[in-house]
Order: structure tokens, then C-alpha cells, then sequence
């Protein structure tokens, strides 16, 4: 989305759609699925089990980590990644706002 037609959301609308974007990959969703499961984990680690190449995954992990979602520490030559746990509750929190429950008596078409 062009820079001049965000203006024409709300603060809260241009934050969900970037929070949606960050994950609007299925690789990504694979990642954050195994960082789940693992509760931490090496770059290679996810190679092995995704069946992608090296760097694809890395630069997957990399537009994670910019929006916060992960995050690493090095250890030795490599990287091991986790979730970010304030982040992932803000994410559950803001998509359970966007999602709540409909009226029962919906009356669409």
C-alpha cells in the first residue's frame, strides 16, 4: 500500500495490516509453527525440517525478527532463534480483538 493511502485508515487499521503482512507467509507460519513446537531453535534446524533452502529460511527469519515476533541470540556460528513471548501476546491479543465473536443475529445476505 502506497504511502499516501495509509493516511486514510486509522492508526490501529495500518498496525493490524502490518502485524497480518508479517505473517502472511506460509514459510513463516511453518517457522513460527516449529518455534512453537521446539520452544527455540536453529536456523539449520528449521532447514532440515522445513525443506527449504538456507536462505530462504533466513530471510524469513529475518522479516520475523524485524517486526519483533522472534528473536536470536548467537551462539557460536549459529543463530538460535524463539518467539518473543510479549510480542506473541500482543499479536494473540490484537487478532482476538479484530475476531471476536459476531452478533447472533447476523442478518447477512
Amino acid at each position: 500500500m502506497g504511502a499516501t493511502k495509509t493516511d486514510l485508515f486509522t492508526k490501529k487499521q495500518n498496525e493490524i495490516a502490518a502485524m497480518a503482512k508479517a505473517i502472511a507467509h506460509p514459510a513463516r507460519i511453518a517457522i513460527l509453527e516449529e518455534l512453537l513446537k521446539a520452544n527455540s531453535c536453529i536456523c539449520g534446524d528449521l532447514v532440515e525440517e522445513l525443506g527449504l533452502a538456507q536462505a530462504t529460511i533466513s530471510q524469513h527469519l529475518k522479516e520475523l525478527k524485524n517486526v519483533g515476533l522472534i528473536q536470536g541470540t548467537i551462539e557460536g556460528t549459529s543463530i538460535c532463534y524463539c518467539i518473543d513471548p510479549k510480542v506473541w501476546l500482543q499479536y494473540k491479543q490484537t487478532f482476538a480483538e479484530l475476531f471476536k465473536d459476531m452478533p447472533a443475529n447476523n442478518n447477512c445476505c
